[in-house]
């Protein structure tokens, strides 16, 4: 476990995204399943998805009265030729006024109290072809920008400014399913961006970055059940902040079918927070997913905007290829 001395000084901008773009390119089933991307979370099963879109939206409360939020719209591409198949979506987050404490040259001595409110806009597509001999491998691409305004409570004109310009970022993805109860795979997520801080002692530039590596495995024990076991390593820099550092969590899962595949039930442990979630096949060709965590990320963003939260996921999918096929 990363010591939480480490996570004093997340910047915000950087910090929120654990609660949206972090979590959108797992999927809800995912989410909900133990957040294992390295299995069916993976880019490389986009090309099961073909045919598809799809809307989210979600919110991550803290009882402390911060909240973000996110809604996103993605659609994946008819299946192309070998079985490519392309997944675009776009995603916009927002908060009400948080409240935290930072650092900061130009707002006194040590941790102030702070408040103030952030976004975060995202553009990513996938892309995933299956090889022959239940091999399939995946890539992602991601463009994606964020900012933040925090004042202090003791002086509303004594403010910082953060924001980020993007940097090439991705990530590839491998899985291999020798027969159909079993799948395992290997998930890599590399992140870059060019950060910066303004308040009134100056600017402060520097790139934050992460890498990202998952291994997993699931496996069928009965008709309709999966089992998925996996493991996550994070590794984070920040020039501004001068931190480091390597947390290696635990992803566990498991889901139930029933009613002749309609619903699925579904819960886990997504690194370090408890995880629950459902699938109902409401009224062909529509998907209704839903998913819960508590405390979010935690590992991630320790306790920068509160110690307790609960989030809420939700997916409406569209399979628009049966439309257009029954016409």
């Amino acid at each position: 476990m990363v010591p939480q001395t480490l996570f004093a000084q997340a910047a915000p901008e950087l910090s929120m995204r654990d609660f949206a773009s972090g979590q959108v390119k797992k999927g809800v089933r995912s989410i909900g399943f133990g957040g294992d991307g390295a299995t069916w979370g993976n880019y490389a099963m986009v090309w099961k998805d073909a045919g598809a879109a799809l809307v989210d939206y979600a919110d991550t409360s803290f009882t402390n009265g911060n909240d973000f939020h996110f809604s996103a719209i993605g659609v994946t591409s008819p299946s192309l030729r070998h079985g490519l198949a392309v997944y675009l979506i776009a995603l916009e987050e927002g908060t009400n006024d948080v409240h935290f404490r930072t650092k900061s040259a130009g707002l006194g001595p040590g941790a102030v109290p702070v408040v103030g409110t952030g976004s975060d806009r995202a553009l990513f597509s996938k892309i995933a072809l299956p090889l022959g001999q239940g091999f399939s491998v995946g890539g992602l691409l991601s463009y994606e920008t964020s900012k933040f305004d925090a004042a202090a409570d003791s002086n509303p004109a004594n403010s910082i400014h953060y924001a980020t310009e993007w940097r090439p970022s991705g990530g590839f993805g491998v899985t291999w399913q020798p027969v159909p109860r079993v799948l395992v795979g290997a998930r890599v997520l590399l992140n870059a961006d060019a950060e910066r801080r303004t308040d009134s002692a100056g600017t402060r530039e520097g790139i934050a970055s992460s890498r990202e590596y998952r291994l997993g495995g699931s496996v069928s024990p009965w008709a309709g059940a999966l089992i998925d076991v996996g493991a996550t390593r994070l590794e984070k820099r920040n020039a501004i902040s001068a931190t480091h550092s390597v947390d290696w969590e635990p992803n566990l899962g498991f889901e139930q079918w029933f009613i002749q595949r309609r619903l699925a039930l579904r819960f886990g442990k997504d690194e370090a927070s408890l995880t629950a979630g459902l699938t109902w096949k409401v009224v062909p060709p529509f998907d209704f997913g839903i998913a819960y965590v508590n405390n979010m990320a935690r590992n991630r963003v320790g306790e920068v905007f509160g110690k307790n939260s609960n989030s809420l996921l939700a997916t409406v999918t569209l399979d628009y290829e049966s439309l257009i096929h029954k016409r």
